[in-house]
């Protein structure tokens, strides 16, 4: 009977250390270790882009718009790392691009800026809701620009990088 109790207190201790870890993983949020919630937006053309097409490459989702002098700054910085790192293979994922979210208004200003800061990857999406985008809610942006750093299984491994901290980010994930 005592060693039932044993077998039975392992199988326990065992399902439950599982469940933690296996249930973390699975959680959809905005944490580092969680599953980045999928965005399903319009791009400037009206075509839907959904962030879970991008599996298995490294994504950095950017949060800006156009009327933000703090984003239009950083996005140098994003389209230098973007034209660095596209065709790497990394740790996280092969290659790399970017999910760029607008939190604009006004769609000719989105694209005016688009062109104007050279933002040459293919994700551009918003819904102009501006500070009421779906996806700014879902990912609990109050400020931007802000972003998340996703790897190939969708789970956010870094958020807020700017700078040379995205760069030496980027930089430590290549094969």
């Amino acid at each position: 009977m005592k060693q039932l109790a044993k077998y039975s207190l392992g199988v326990i201790i065992v399902f439950m250390v599982f469940s933690v870890f296996s249930g973390h993983a699975q959680k959809k949020g905005t944490d580092i270790g969680d599953i980045a919630p999928n965005i399903n937006l319009r791009n400037p053309d009206g075509k839907v882009m959904e962030l879970e097409a991008l599996r298995g490459q490294l994504v950095l989702i950017d949060f800006w718009a156009s009327w933000c002098g703090p984003c239009r700054r950083e996005n140098p910085v994003v389209v230098e790392a973007f034209n660095t790192y596209k065709d790497k293979t990394f740790n996280a994922g092969d290659g790399f691009t970017v999910f760029s979210v607008s939190l604009d208004k006004k769609q000719k200003a989105w694209e005016q800026a688009i062109i104007d800061d050279k933002l040459s990857w293919p994700y551009h999406v918003s819904d102009l809701a501006g500070w009421n985008s779906r996806a700014a809610a879902m990912y609990g942006v109050n400020g931007i620009p802000m972003n998340f750093l996703i790897d190939k299984d969708g789970i956010i491994i870094a958020k807020n990088l700017r700078g040379h901290h995205l760069k030496s980010t980027l930089q430590g994930l290549v094969k």
